[in-house]
Parts: structure tokens; sequence; C-alpha cells
């Protein structure tokens, strides 16, 4: 009895730590990632070696705003107007904090607006060249000194051949690839985007932490085992699906319609655990919504993009990735929730007072994502 505060603890951290930081990225900063693309080839003739760089750089308007001030009247819109009379403020925050290896330059050609699944982003229209002999490398800081969570996903493509990263944090480095072992390197980047993406995807968390916490009030180790298995599956199964098809380009759907689904997936999961409609066959919602969430993962896979000539195995590999992040995050809840399945800590708090609080931000995610 002496470890059960101890577990408590834990599961607490475990329920209510994504629900605080995904509260506070609805209310308040909400910090996301950068998509930055490049392409280097060798110039023509030939015997110049000169390389030529061009891509893009997408950054979120909010965090432009978060670190420089873009909503120039206060009244919490960002126009056309006011982030276009900022464009030398947004060239000179950013492009300091993308370096490039001795020999390279890099500068913005234009800028341009357009939309993502999370918002509006900036988008930098990059042109640049390379010296001949110098070895391509970035280095990414962009949002360092003001979020640690921030990331940046760069996909670089140097004559055919493309290599991925997630960059930020301890890791800020992206050099060349060597011409060894190229597709596995493309292949570890895509598994890294894959697990990033779902331990900062507060709301596919949340939407799984909804299926699992009544899972394991099942009397008996082996029943509950099962249900978590069921729900697992059925949810892995089903996104993997809609990633496939959705990532394949063999069905489309518009990504403000798959984020309020999203949204809605995951206050009717929660609320379901405060007024129980389904009991039994969770894992069938499980599926049914795992749908639509594969659809969410496919739509930053397509930010990102998938490299030519390893489609299939970037696509399995950051596939992987999503299931590893989900399958850590079911290792970490499961046996301490079934610890503590029949004190009151775990029945009222943890799933009535924690479900309520999901469904409460769900809710406010579904409205935002419907309107904005």
């Amino acid at each position: 009895m002496t470890a059960l505060p101890s577990a408590a603890r834990w599961l607490a951290a475990l329920v209510f730590l994504p629900l605080l930081f995904a509260a506070s990225a609805a209310w308040a900063h909400k910090p996301s990632d950068s998509y930055l693309t490049l392409r280097v080839a060798t110039a023509e003739p030939a015997s110049r070696q000169r390389q030529l760089i061009d891509g893009r750089w997408d950054i979120a308007l909010r965090d432009l705003d978060f670190a420089i001030g873009l909503d120039t009247d206060g009244d919490s819109q960002l126009t056309w107007d006011e982030v276009l009379s900022r464009h030398a403020d947004i060239v000179a925050y950013a492009m300091p904090r993308l370096g490039l290896a001795a020999g390279c330059r890099l500068r913005v050609a234009r800028q341009q607006i357009d939309r993502h699944a999370d918002g509006t982003y900036t988008v930098l229209l990059l042109r640049g060249d390379c010296e001949p002999g110098a070895t391509f490398a970035i280095d990414y800081r962009l949002f360092a000194e003001l979020d640690a969570q921030h990331r940046g996903m760069a996909s670089i493509t140097i004559d055919g051949r493309t290599q991925s990263a997630v960059l930020g944090g301890d890791r800020t480095r992206l050099a060349a690839f060597n011409r060894d072992g190229s597709t596995w390197q493309q292949a570890s980047g895509y598994l890294r985007h894959g697990v990033w993406h779902i331990w900062t995807g507060y709301d596919h968390i949340l939407f799984l932490l909804s299926l699992l916490l009544p899972a394991v009030l099942v009397t008996g180790w082996r029943p509950a085992s099962a249900d978590v298995l069921r729900v697992v599956t059925a949810f892995t199964l089903a996104h993997s699906i809609t990633l496939s098809l959705a990532a394949l380009q063999v069905v489309a759907l518009p990504s403000r319609l798959i984020e309020s689904a999203i949204a809605a997936s995951v206050a009717v999961a929660a609320l379901n655990n405060v007024w129980p409609l389904v009991r039994g066959k969770r894992w069938l919602a499980s599926f049914a919504f795992g749908l639509l969430h594969g659809f969410g993962f496919a739509g930053v896979l397509g930010d990102l993009g998938l490299p030519q000539g390893a489609t299939v195995l970037a696509l399995a590999a950051f596939n992987a990735g999503v299931e590893l992040g989900q399958l850590a995050i079911v290792a970490a809840f499961v046996p301490l929730a079934y610890v503590l399945r029949s004190t009151w800590v775990y029945r009222q708090l943890m799933v009535k007072g924690g479900s309520a609080g999901i469904a409460v931000l769900a809710m406010v995610w579904l409205v935002e994502r419907a309107t904005v």
C-alpha cells in the first residue's frame, strides 16, 4: 500500500500532463512545427560544379506573432497587410536562425501565405547556391530561445536523393548524407517524425487515453489486457489504413473537416466515460474514429512530403514511428492504471474528472477548428 501514492502521482501525470499541455496550447501560445524543404542540384555546365538551392520554409504565423509581435493593432486577428508590412522583420528574425555550411548562401526570394491543418503559415520561398566542393549542411535554431518544444520538419533533396530529419532541441544540425546507406537514413528520419508527431499530437494522445481509462476496469488482468489490446489494435489498424490511402493520394479530404472531426472524436470518447453509452465494444469506436485520426497523420506527412524512389519505405517508417510512440504511451499508462483501478482516485478523479476535462478541451478545439 505504501507504493500507491507514488503510483497515483505517476498516473495523474500521465493523464493530466497531456491535458495541461494541450490546454495551454488551446488558450495560450500553441507550439507548432515548421516545414523546411530544400532542393540542391549541381548547376550546368557540369564543369563548374556549383550547386543551386531552392526551396520553401513554412513557419506558423502564431509562432511568429509570439516571437516578434505581428498583430500591430492588437485585435488578436492577423491580416495579410499586417503580415506583409512585417515581411522584412520576419526575414530578419528567421534567416539568421537557419545556418548554412561555409560556402553556401541562402536568401528569401518571395513571401506567400499558406494554410496547414493547424493554422496559417507564412511561406518563405528560398534561393541560393553553394561554391564548388562545399558540403551542404544546415543548422536549425528557429524559436530556440523561446520554445524548447518547437521542431523543424526538414526535407533536403540533393541531386535527386532525399534526407529528412526532425530538428530542434538537442539536434539542430543536418549534414548531407553519405551515399552509402542514404535510404536507411531517410527511413530513420521518417521514423523519428512519426514518434515526434504522436508525442506532440495532444488530440491523438487524449483520444487514446479516453479509450484506455475504462479498459482496465474489467475484472481480472487477462480480460483487462484483452480489452486494451482490442482498443489499441483497432486504433492502429484503422489509422494505418487511412494514413496510407491519404499519403499515397488515393483518398483526399479537406483538412478543416478532418481536424474538426478528430476534435469531435476526442469529445465523444471522453464523454462516453462520464455518461457511458458504449460499453462492451469500444474497440469498434476505436476503429471508426481511428480512420479519422489516420487522415490527421497523413496531413502532417503531406506537409513533410515523401521522397521519390523511397515512398513506400518512408511511409512505412513514419507509420512505424507513430506505432512506437503510441506503444510507449500505452506501456507507461496501462500498468499504473491497472494497479489503481479499484481506488476512488482512479474511478472518480482519473476516469470521471479527467474525461470531463478532456471533453471540455476537445469541444474548444472543435469550435476553434471549425470556425477559424
